[in-house]
């Protein structure tokens, strides 16, 4: 990496080419200082058209992959993350990885030693947090705008997630519903309200249901908050995502079908009559983009990503504290 070349083409490859590999592809067309160099999956019929449409080069081996590119950006199924993530951190690569970080605990920590040991610029994509009504948000609790956080109830879901290999389904590979789907929101309450001391969950996940996910997770956090997040892989309508944040100065409610989406209601000050419902929408930008964006100037300037490898094994830790609890029918300390 060159820090001084700031007109240099950053060359990126991607690894797995399905719905997150196209998605991130999208984004890196839209940056005039990035070339999608080289992609790599294990369908060679998709590499071909993939790389034929983006104008990437078709790596046939991980080695012919790494020799291509400055950046590695790894999109497959959980389960293959650490056998791609820790030969790029080894040939000294920058590294974005979509979440979740791995599938175990311990292959984050993998991850996370060998972060620290080649001292490697690695995100893992929680892209999550670059969605604009999920940011304001965070900003708007961090700067005290609903006083002191009591309550958070968050929903995310839609049909069940259907692929060719229908990897979902495993829930080896995939972690099932609170691993893959709403680690999205374990992770967004943690960044803005800290860490959480306790989980108790339920869901339909080991119940043997064909193509159907539904849980709902309990958190008491360290500061005495309360959240509870319900994931849904049952509901054929459409994806939905929402989320109610309440404090002691007042509440924020979002609904990605309301055609206003972020709404805030404020508390009156003493003595003065109630609180008026103020409509504010963020602009809205694609938040792959801004991830990524993100990512390359951190890899021009040098500076570190705001989202940490270790914040990637924390959003695994409390999925797999949800899974412990749906398990064993107990609460789960931290």
């Amino acid at each position: 990496m060159n820090l001084h070349m700031e007109d240099a083409m950053v060359k990126v490859g991607i690894i797995g080419l399905g719905t997150m590999g196209r998605q991130h592809a999208e984004a890196y067309r839209q940056m005039p200082d990035v070339q999608l160099s080289v992609v790599y999956d294990h369908h060679m019929d998709r590499a071909e058209a993939f790389a034929q449409e983006f104008g990437a080069t078709v790596a046939h081996d991980l080695s012919e992959f790494l020799k291509g590119c400055e950046i590695v950006d790894i999109c497959t199924p959980t389960y293959r993350h650490t056998e791609y993530a820790l030969p790029a951190i080894q040939a000294g690569k920058a590294v974005v990885c979509e979440k979740p970080l791995a599938r175990t605990l311990q292959e984050c920590e993998q991850i996370v030693e060998a972060v620290r040991r080649h001292n490697a610029l690695f995100m893992p994509a929680h892209v999550l947090r670059f969605f604009p009504e999920y940011r304001h948000a965070h900003q708007m609790v961090k700067a005290g705008a609903l006083g002191a956080v009591a309550a958070v109830r968050m929903r995310r879901g839609g049909d069940f997630p259907l692929t060719k290999s229908d990897w979902y389904a495993d829930f080896e590979k995939s972690g099932g519903i609170i691993m893959d789907l709403i680690i999205h929101d374990l992770d967004w309450v943690r960044w803005t309200l800290g860490e959480v001391e306790r989980v108790y969950a339920k869901a339909l996940t080991f119940r043997n249901l064909e193509h159907l996910d539904y849980t709902l997770v309990m958190l008491r956090l360290r500061n005495g908050a309360i959240a509870h997040i319900e994931g849904t892989w049952c509901d054929p309508g459409g994806f939905r995502v929402s989320f109610e944040i309440c404090g002691d100065a007042g509440m924020l409610e979002y609904d990605s079908q309301q055609m206003v989406a972020l709404r805030v209601a404020r508390r009156a000050e003493a003595g003065q009559a109630g609180g008026v419902e103020v409509p504010e929408s963020p602009a809205v930008e694609n938040p792959y983009y801004l991830e990524l964006r993100h990512f390359i100037d951190c890899y021009r300037t040098g500076q570190q990503p705001e989202i940490t490898v270790e914040d990637g094994m924390e959003a695994v830790r409390l999925t797999l504290a949800a899974i412990e609890s749906v398990r064993t029918g107990t609460v789960i300390r931290l």
